[in-house]
């Protein structure tokens, strides 16, 4: 063999398996559930072949999360299938948030069954020897169902709010913060052409951490978030306080879960959902509400879905890909029932029936409202 020979021979993309440090692992299952979000198929990709190429498995998709698994929508990925998804929004498997293994109302007739006995069958008519779930809080409260049957589930934390349980940080979070502070960005001119005040609602349901780091990184004057109730008048003789020092706008960066000292939150209920309390419009109430307190005109622009579609940013790509392996090294290593988690910097795992029904809420000490505070932002308290 000449030199140029070891040398072709040495550049060669290496997919030679590892021996399963865990030989009862064969075949795996995944699944995206909830939301769609930024980054989920940096995951699937991750997972799919670092399983492969790592270890020689077998690698399933089920479609729509856990309806798949019911109905037994369940088929092989090949690399190829997952080649080329690394930046592309959505998930190449489906998702949906309206199956709960234990509790699935199929008829929508408000009377759920316990339908964990079916999937578990799914799983081995599959030959399923692990899942990979991949989701919020609501797929890892999912996940503990089956965990409790005896399925060994490593789940991968997933939402663009941030608010799951056990990790310092979620992919998905950092493209919905970069869609969010864009378009406060961009609403700084017109609120200073037309001299108006100009809320931007943004998602976070329960935990303001988008609004708060959106908030801060465009400068907005007002940031409200759920886990700080604000007070109208307050926020009204800001604006206008504002107003006779010269400003000539004021941009407020609104968390759809904000709501008044004593009041109510702004949102609309569907019985028939398995999420039925759905939120939306505190900017509107606000806008008309300031206006007329203020005498400043004020518009709002809800972004709502906006900040979970598209191409995800590549922090997202990289903690996606970081998560997906890591997801499969924990296999691998015999572990079970674990949840991947990003902790002070480092991937890690964490138990995971210790995330299901939690949510991570923003700490009323945390150092980035102290900072935007001592810079004279407004949080309507």
């Amino acid at each position: 063999m000449t030199p140029q020979d070891l040398l072709v021979e040495n550049t060669q993309p290496t997919t030679q398996a590892k021996q399963p440090m865990s030989q009862s692992i064969k075949r795996i299952g995944v699944l995206t559930g909830g939301g769609d979000c930024p980054g989920l198929n940096a995951v699937i990709r991750a997972v799919t072949k670092t399983a492969m190429y790592r270890y020689g498995l077998e690698v399933y998709g089920i479609e729509d999360a856990y309806l798949g698994l019911l109905r037994n929508r369940i088929s092989p990925l090949s690399a190829d299938d997952v080649s080329n998804i690394l930046t592309t929004g959505g998930t190449i498997l489906g998702s949906c948030n309206k199956c709960n293994p234990a509790a699935y109302d199929a008829n929508g007739d408000g009377n759920p069954q316990d339908v964990t006995d079916r999937c578990l069958e799914h799983v081995k008519e599959n030959d399923l020897d692990a899942l990979v779930c991949i989701g919020g809080d609501g797929t890892m409260s999912g996940a503990a169902f089956l965990v409790e049957k005896g399925i060994n589930c490593i789940g991968v934390p997933k939402t663009i709010d941030n608010d799951i349980f056990g990790t310092d940080i979620t992919f998905g979070f950092d493209t919905a913060v970069t869609v969010a502070t864009d378009a406060l960005d961009r609403v700084h001119t017109t609120a200073a052409s037309h001299h108006r005040a100009m809320i931007v609602e943004v998602m976070g349901r329960n935990a303001g951490w988008i609004a708060l780091h959106a908030g801060v990184a465009s400068g907005a004057d007002v940031i409200l978030l759920p886990e700080i109730d604000y007070d109208l008048d307050v926020i009204s003789n800001y604006v206008q306080e504002r107003s006779r020092k010269g400003k000539r706008f004021t941009i407020l960066c609104v968390s759809e879960g904000s709501k008044p000292v004593g009041g109510e939150l702004v949102a609309k209920i569907d019985p028939t959902s398995p999420d039925p309390v759905k939120l939306g419009g505190v900017g509107y109430v606000l806008a008309e509400q300031i206006q007329a307190m203020s005498g400043i005109e004020t518009r709002c622009t809800v972004l709502g879905y906006v900040q979970r579609g598209g191409t995800p940013t590549p922090d997202d790509r990289v903690l996606g890909t970081q998560f997906g392996s890591a997801a499969i090294e924990a296999l691998m290593q015999g572990k079970r029932n674990r949840m991947i988690v990003m902790q002070e910097n480092r991937v890690t795992d964490i138990d995971i029936l210790s995330v299901a029904n939690k949510q991570r809420t923003v700490p009323l000490d945390h150092p980035l409202i102290d900072a935007a505070r001592a810079v004279g932002t407004c949080f309507g308290d």
